[in-house]
């Protein structure tokens, strides 16, 4: 049942406490924040918390809470919700566990939660809320946030790493901290479609186990691209094994983290693989926002940083590109002869400690056609005298201030950039982070995140339900008849029966050779020895036959596609929850050996096409094949646009899989297909 708007809950003016020593907790870290509002404790035996006086029972409240801490056991939560929904409150945060996190009884029990009402509740099973704007938090534990204007606000489905967040020492000072426990009413979704109409909300990080609805998300990710606002995600539970409803190669190489990255890529949302590139990530889009392109350049006081920088780019879509003749002269003119002009920067000890010359060099520097520059810089540990540093950091924010330059201070360590550093970067509005990998990912995502803005707003995908029922595979010449019937071009072909006395006469005449002989049964035939190509005549035909066709199992003939140009394997499979995904990637005897595959959501576009062929090595045949002419992709994105259309229009239909798609100079052909439908009915 949709929610009721969070506003109340998440801002609220006045908030009940119920409960005993973790309500009186989360009445103490409102007080530690400066809240100015009201709060009313319950609770049946106690006259006073933290200083105020008790309510003995939601009925002699002076009015309906705006929000509502309820820290009673799983049994009692339950009445408590009810009343406060009775009583009009605009939401409830439930500390207590044992609900669908425990089993069937606690699923039930959830159920009797939402029974009856539509005020939001976010939990159970979690820690709650933290409104770092007006200093309202309804949290029974400790937690590290301060009062501010504004900020990024953080989504979680675990309440202790949303707590550990909140002590970071990296800058980051969350405006809302939302732990959703459960989802049992408020998800991940609906916060972050708040989220994206708060002009306090300066970006927004969300920890992921699962989402709820990805249609929903999809909507609220669009809704922070009308607003600006960056949206990062760390998902967990990325290696869990898919559920094989089919037989397919797609199900074998497609694991659930590719639906879950079309997702994200879909909706401009940056990944990130670990909690450090998060709150890095974050952090910078936070700070510098998005950037252009990928084109950086990197300034450091070490010859062994550059190399590092320049090993460790490989690994991310970023580039370092060589200055011009023209830059290269202005830059050498600020240096010593002895430094050699590259980028990556060594711009070595010459100059160090001198601000006059740092600011030369790193001005020209940074006048040169880049996205972004990065310092790498680590400073002395406490005791040791940090003068000289000083100069650098100042030259560096200076220069990039003059270029308008997105500016990114590097250490090589967490530890070595201490806090009144930080406090300078951050005043400088210079980007953050804490190891070379951490800096090239996150600027890899804000140039990621500036493209998308730039690019046409894409549509809500598709939505995927689990299939009802069991789910069979049809034979490929049932298959192929349906690809046909879509205008989908499949080799002339037709089944004999394997019999003997029974085999062909007279398909010299009607196909021609060279032929592809395919015993008709299970997928994969190439794996069993089922298929037999380059058929050249009658008599090997009949050998064929009688070998695929032993004891009359029927065998397909087809002609052979000659000119192959490239084959592929392309799908597109209902992948519930996230939505229909297509899979692209190498094909034919490549599937397995190479694992090159991508994960796009349906409706596909042709500029998502071509990406997603820049992405895999079997992209570069299919658009720059030997000799120098281009292969058009429009022959595989009608096939994604006819296959998108079979499955979303027939419920029956779980999975299509052609594999392999062969390319040729005339086009596209399904050699060979694979289509898994429900036992229910495939409404064919």
């Amino acid at each position: 049942m949709p929610v009721r708007d969070l506003g109340r809950l998440l801002r609220p003016r006045t908030v009940a406490v119920v409960g005993g020593d973790p309500a009186e907790r989360a009445i103490r870290q409102s007080d530690r924040l400066g809240f100015e509002g009201e709060i009313w404790p319950v609770h049946p035996a106690r006259s006073r918390m933290a200083g105020r006086r008790v309510y003995p029972s939601l009925d002699e409240l002076p009015g309906a809470p705006d929000a509502a801490f309820v820290a009673v056991n799983r049994q009692l939560t339950i009445e408590v919700v009810r009343q406060l929904a009775e009583i009009g409150c605009g939401g409830a945060v439930l500390y207590a566990s044992g609900f669908a996190e425990a089993g069937e009884e606690g699923a039930e029990l959830q159920d009797r939660l939402l029974s009856g009402h539509r005020m939001p509740l976010i939990g159970p099973n979690c820690y709650g809320t933290i409104n770092a704007v007006v200093g309202a938090a309804l949290w029974p534990d400790v937690q590290g946030c301060r009062r501010v204007r504004s900020g990024p606000a953080l989504i979680s489905q675990s309440g202790n790493i949303s707590l550990n967040l909140t002590m970071n020492r990296r800058g980051i000072d969350f405006s809302y901290v939302i732990s959703l426990g459960n989802q049992s009413s408020v998800t991940t979704e609906d916060c972050l479609e708040h989220f994206a109409t708060r002009p306090e909300v300066t970006a927004v990080g969300i920890h992921a186990e699962s989402i709820v609805d990805p249609i929903a998300f999809g909507r609220a990710a669009l809704a922070c691209r009308d607003t600006r606002t960056p949206v990062v995600v760390l998902k967990t539970g990325r290696s869990k094994e898919a559920e094989r409803i089919t037989s397919s190669h797609t199900a074998a190489l497609a694991a659930p983290a590719g639906a879950y990255d079309a997702l994200f890529e879909r909706y401009g949302v940056a990944t990130a693989e670990s909690i450090p590139g998060f709150m890095t990530t974050l952090g910078l889009l936070d700070t510098i926002g998005p950037i252009p392109g990928n084109r950086l350049v990197s300034l450091s006081c070490s010859g062994g940083e550059a190399a590092l920088v320049a090993d460790r780019s490989v690994r991310y879509p970023v580039a370092f590109p060589a200055f011009g003749p023209e830059h290269r002269d202005r830059i050498a003119a600020t240096l010593p002869q002895l430094v050699a002009i590259t980028n990556p920067l060594d711009y070595h000890t010459f100059i160090w400690g001198d601000e006059p010359a740092l600011e030369r060099c790193f001005t020209e520097v940074l006048a040169g056609p880049f996205d972004a520059a990065m310092l790498v810089i680590d400073w002395p540990s406490e005791g040791n005298d940090d003068t000289d540093w000083w100069p650098t950091l100042r030259a560096f924010a200076t220069a990039a201030d003059r270029a308008g330059r997105a500016g990114v201070v590097v250490s090589g360590l967490p530890e070595s950039l201490p806090g009144r550093v930080r406090a300078f970067i951050a005043e400088r509005g210079l980007g953050l982070a804490h190891s070379i990998d951490e800096a090239l990912g996150g600027l890899a995502a804000a140039t990621s995140y500036g493209r998308w803005m730039e690019s046409r707003r894409p549509r809500l995908h598709l939505r995927a339900r689990a299939p009802a029922g069991p789910v069979r595979s049809l034979d490929e010449p049932a298959a192929k008849a349906i690809l046909a019937g879509e205008g989908i071009r499949i080799p002339r072909g037709l089944v004999v029966d394997g019999r003997p006395g029974n085999g062909p006469t007279d398909l010299a005449d009607h196909l021609g050779f060279p032929v592809v002989a395919k015993a008709v049964g299970p997928a994969h035939k190439s794996r069993s020895g089922g298929v037999i190509t380059g058929i050249r005549d009658a008599g090997e035909l009949g050998m064929a036959v009688r070998r695929l066709g032993g004891g009359g199992r029927p065998v397909l003939i087809e002609e052979q596609v000659t000119g192959t140009v490239a084959e592929l394997l392309v799908s597109v499979s209902r992948r519930p929850p996230i939505g229909v995904a297509v899979t692209l990637g190498a094909g034919g005897i490549l599937v397995e050996w190479l694992a090159d595959t991508t994960t796009l959501l349906a409706p596909v576009t042709r500029p998502e096409l071509r990406r997603a062929l820049r992405r895999l090595r079997i992209g570069r045949l299919v658009e720059h094949r030997a000799g120098g002419s281009g292969t058009d992709p429009e022959p595989i994105y009608q096939v994604i646009d006819r296959l998108t259309t079979l499955v979303s229009g027939r419920p029956g239909i779980v999975e299509v899989e052609i594999n392999p798609l062969i390319l040729t100079d005339d086009g596209a052909w399904a050699a060979d297909a694979l289509i898994s439908v429900t036992e229910a009915g495939p409404h064919l």
